[in-house]
């Protein structure tokens, strides 16, 4: 039988030096909320449940709830114990194993979730997730016996001299065996300087019981806690790295440190993104694409063979056909360009659908908005728009028509037709206001 797992995420947690509006744990790394990146990783890890525990005054939390993640409120803050308490109905004695992790600690790895949970499942009661600090001032020691068996978790102000001069310290992240060691979160008091329930003193309880309690080590960078801007901003650059890395891997990355990610970016093998690119979430690269340098890309799949930019800017559900060509200072907002459409120099496309082959020339515009809707612009297959057009929608330009340079057109255009929208040329013989030049001698 698969053994039964629970991700308990804390949400509730005391204070925050952010200085905003918006809950700390919806703040973004990557353009994922923290609590987002919290509960991604529970389901890649592939626990079973999630219960999240939040403050009375989360209303941000009921969307998130459902039938993978219940929520439960902790009515007082007192502690990471009694938060994991609040959501003893998620687990009860149902649960091989649960596993508790912060919302402000965003960038867990799910297979470091999977090794404390193998570690419970393999016959541990507890497994800890220790880090090395080089300054650990600030965190809780993990304290190991004269053995190096886990003796107990103390935090810093708690401790003593030589506790403090210990540099292996607690995550807080923590998986444990359901049964006897959940029982024993009920034993823990809050005889401490802050007066409230530390999940760590389950330890020194497991100790007093002879609760087989392991170790597991991660980087520093791995299990950062976010609680001021700072802090957010090391997590951004490491989530950053991990992208590049990972990117880096099957496709190429002119200057890696100047290319952004997002939680979702999808970048396939032998793309090509040049130096200052900023890829928002929910875009895709093809094989073999080009992204050029200094543009901007949000909700956007740019197929195999295409290319975007220079200076480029796609969003709104814009997508980019095979071996379509999109060029410098050129926008699109949900657009849907076939293969091999061109548009290659400052236009703007938006809510439009472009046929294959396409050309789009420069300084043309689809004008979408009437000042109250948004309209559509259909664009047929081997069409030819002339230069500083405007398509006023709804419009359909049909299939090989071409429309002339400098045209406004508001009606729709047949396959195959010739639409010119402009004013007649009219040339007056010496009228020209410019004066000839004297000429020095």
């Amino acid at each position: 039988m698969e053994a039964r797992t629970l991700a308990v995420v804390l949400a509730a947690g005391k204070g925050t030096r952010m200085r905003s509006a918006r809950p700390k744990v919806l703040h973004e790394v990557g353009g994922l909320s923290m609590i987002g990146h919290a509960l991604r990783t529970a389901v890649r890890s592939g626990v079973e449940r999630t219960a999240l525990v939040v403050a009375p005054d989360a209303t941000w939390a009921d969307r998130l709830g459902g039938d993978a993640v219940t929520l439960h409120v902790q009515a007082e803050q007192r502690g990471t114990a009694h938060a994991v308490l609040a959501a003893r109905e998620a687990f009860a004695d149902t649960m091989d194993a649960v596993v508790v992790l912060f919302a402000d600690t965003p960038l867990v790895r799910p297979a470091t979730v999977d090794l404390l949970l193998e570690r419970v499942l393999g016959g541990a009661d507890i497994a800890v997730l220790a880090f090395r600090a080089e300054d650990p001032t600030g965190y809780g020691r993990v304290l190991l016996d004269e053995d190096g068996h886990l003796a107990a978790i103390r935090e810093e102000r708690d401790a003593d001299t030589a506790e403090r001069a210990v540099t292996l310290c607690n995550s807080g992240v923590m998986a444990i065996r359901g049964g006897a060691p959940t029982e024993a979160l009920q034993a823990i008091g809050a005889d401490n300087a802050k007066g409230e329930f530390y999940l760590t003193e389950l330890v020194a309880i497991g100790a007093e019981r002879s609760f087989n309690m392991v170790v597991e080590e991660a980087p520093f960078a791995e299990v950062m806690g976010i609680n001021d801007r700072g802090q957010l901003a090391l997590a951004e650059a490491e989530f950053q790295r991990r992208a590049r890395a990972d990117a880096l891997a099957h496709a190429t990355l002119l200057a890696p440190d100047t290319v952004y990610f997002s939680h979702d970016t999808v970048i396939s093998e032998d793309a090509l993104i040049e130096p200052y690119v900023v890829l928002g979430p929910g875009v895709a690269v093809g094989e073999g694409a080009t992204v050029r340098a200094f543009s901007h890309l949000a909700d956007t799949v740019v197929s195999p063979g295409a290319v975007i930019g220079p200076f480029a800017r796609a969003r709104g559900g814009s997508s980019i056909g095979p071996d379509a060509k999109v060029g410098n200072f050129v926008e699109l907002k949900n657009a849907t360009l076939a293969s091999g459409v061109k548009v290659n120099h400052l236009s703007y496309v938006g809510d439009a659908g472009v046929g294959a082959g396409a050309n789009i020339g420069a300084g043309t515009i689809t004008c979408n908005y009437d000042g109250v809707d948004k309209h559509r612009t259909a664009i047929g297959e081997g069409a030819f728009i002339g230069s500083n057009s405007a398509l006023v929608a709804p419009v359909s330009i049909g299939s090989r028509a071409f429309v002339g340079s400098g045209s406004v057109i508001t009606e729709d255009v047949p396959d195959g037709a010739l639409a010119l929208g402009r004013g007649r040329q009219v040339v007056k013989d010496g009228r020209s206001p410019v004066k000839a030049k004297t000429t020095l001698s």
